[in-house]
């Protein structure tokens, strides 16, 4: 492949802004796919995003900063909503307004904390988590996966997305995580495309 590839993202909360380039970057690296621009994330309020015009916009602006190889990813968390319904209408709504380019739509089930939960043995000991660490049954299952982290914490603190979140995707086992989190094996699968251009 040549030429660098490009990942504009678009992200609704605080810490993924600084976690998801991380991962990013570390799924790049397993692709050795090693040009690779990722500009800072676009912060776009999941309300905003999914009110009329609201993920057109973002993904108009996104577009500006690809200009040849790669694509446009939207990273959300589901919450409550059911991500096989809501991811394909959000895509659907993004391709109407740049069908020329890359899009990939992306539904955490619930939330982005659930993947760290799919591979919680990996972040034993790290940032304040004790360690052992053992994952729930159902790492996409729980409501409050901040809540599960903070509950879990052998220091004393809370667990804090703007403290912790990237310093957690940069150590989680992404192999454990694909495994016992099927958002993220998506969310894996839908990278790779993008990054290698692939349909």
């Amino acid at each position: 492949m040549t030429g660098a590839v490009t990942i504009a993202a678009i992200v609704e909360g605080e810490g993924e802004v600084a976690a998801l380039p991380v991962l990013l970057r570390r799924i790049a690296n397993e692709l050795s796919v090693w040009d690779v621009r990722i500009p800072t994330p676009r912060r776009v309020p999941r309300s905003k995003l999914v009110s009329p015009g609201g993920v057109e916009n973002a993904v108009l602006q996104a577009s500006y900063h690809v200009d040849g190889q790669g694509g446009i990813l939207l990273l959300i968390d589901a919450d409550d909503d059911c991500p096989a319904a809501m991811g394909p209408e959000l895509l659907r709504r993004a391709r109407r307004e740049r069908g020329d380019k890359e899009i990939s739509t992306v539904l955490a089930n619930r939330e982005f904390e659930a993947w760290f939960l799919a591979a919680a043995p990996s972040l034993a000991g790290r940032r304040g988590l004790a360690d052992p660490l053992e994952p729930p049954a159902d790492p996409e299952g729980p409501r409050d996966a901040k809540g599960w982290l903070s509950a879990r914490k052998a220091d004393g603190t809370s667990y804090r997305p703007t403290a912790d979140q990237a310093a957690l995707a940069g150590a989680f086992d992404m192999v454990q995580a694909r495994k016992n989190a099927p958002s993220f094996d998506k969310f894996w699968r839908d990278v790779e495309r993008l990054m290698r251009g692939g349909s």
